[in-house]
């Protein structure tokens, strides 16, 4: 593997005014910073979600709501630019998640704000959750028959869980949980080869690299920079180890300054293109 494949389209990003959240603006930023650093990654473009798909991890009328922004999005607002970008947002993971499964080894989706969208409900910043429209298109179309998800954001993902026990996705493996305390970073870091080797059975790994878990994130992390390479480094290695292929995204990152949220999202690149040979 010569490069890491990076589905992003300029069609993802969007502008919300009433939000002061970087998440709707960071696909651009972080793959302009890869590519003005000449990581070794080669964008590709993604196809978006129909909205079929998206409605097989959401009730139809939720996403027409949002789609027609009749309802409220992550963001608390109806923004036409918002709801435009949420196709290509959850079309850039699914198509992430393909070319994993195609190479074998790995993908990256530059998106955030999933986790915490529920059957039909928006919240936290996530509006539609791709991680879910994700699996479920793809184990519709019989590409996977076990999924996991490793929600590395900062926080639990509660629109997920509710969206695997309403559809009863027996299938899934979801491993979430939030960390508050610096003293839980070394045992965390510990026990993550074992966390990761848990997903031995699945087809395909879903891995949220959030930058969040950053202790200096005002929402509330416990790593420091180094702690979160160690945590990208595992992650990939061992998947890799295992010869389960892995789908990554971006998550949160909320510092103040744009420049440590980018060098967090660029850390992980870096570990993901050592682990798979192309540094």
């Amino acid at each position: 593997m010569n490069q890491i494949d990076v589905y992003y389209t300029p069609q993802q990003v969007s502008c919300p005014s009433d939000s002061s959240s970087p998440s709707p603006r960071k696909p651009e930023w972080v793959v302009k910073e890869w590519l003005y650093r000449k990581l070794p990654v080669r964008v590709i473009a993604p196809v978006a979600a129909t909205r079929d798909q998206i409605a097989l991890a959401h009730h139809p009328r939720y996403v027409d709501g949002i789609l027609s922004c009749e309802l409220m999005n992550g963001f608390r607002g109806r923004n036409k630019d918002v709801a435009q970008s949420l196709p290509w947002t959850c079309g850039s993971f699914l198509s992430a998640a393909r070319g994993a499964l195609e190479n074998g080894l790995v993908a990256c989706s530059p998106t955030s704000g999933f986790h915490h969208a529920g059957v039909k409900t928006a919240f936290g910043y996530c509006t539609f959750n791709g991680l879910m429209v994700a699996a479920l298109s793809l184990k519709a179309e019989g590409k996977v028959c076990r999924v996991g998800i490793l929600d590395c954001d900062q926080h639990f993902g509660d629109g997920t869980a509710e969206i695997i026990a309403a559809k009863r996705l027996d299938w899934i493996r979801h491993l979430s949980k939030e960390y508050v305390d610096p003293d839980e970073a070394e045992a965390f870091i510990a026990q993550l080869p074992e966390l990761v080797r848990s997903f031995v059975d699945c087809d395909l790994l879903m891995y949220q690299a959030g930058a969040d878990q950053h202790v200096n994130d005002p929402l509330g992390g416990f790593l420091t920079t180094e702690q979160l390479a160690r945590r990208d480094q595992i992650v990939f290695t061992v998947a890799k180890a295992m010869g389960v292929p892995v789908v990554w995204n971006l998550a949160g990152g909320y510092q103040d300054s744009l420049y440590e949220v980018l060098k967090i999202h660029t850390n992980t690149m870096l570990a993901c293109s050592a682990a798979y040979g192309c540094d």
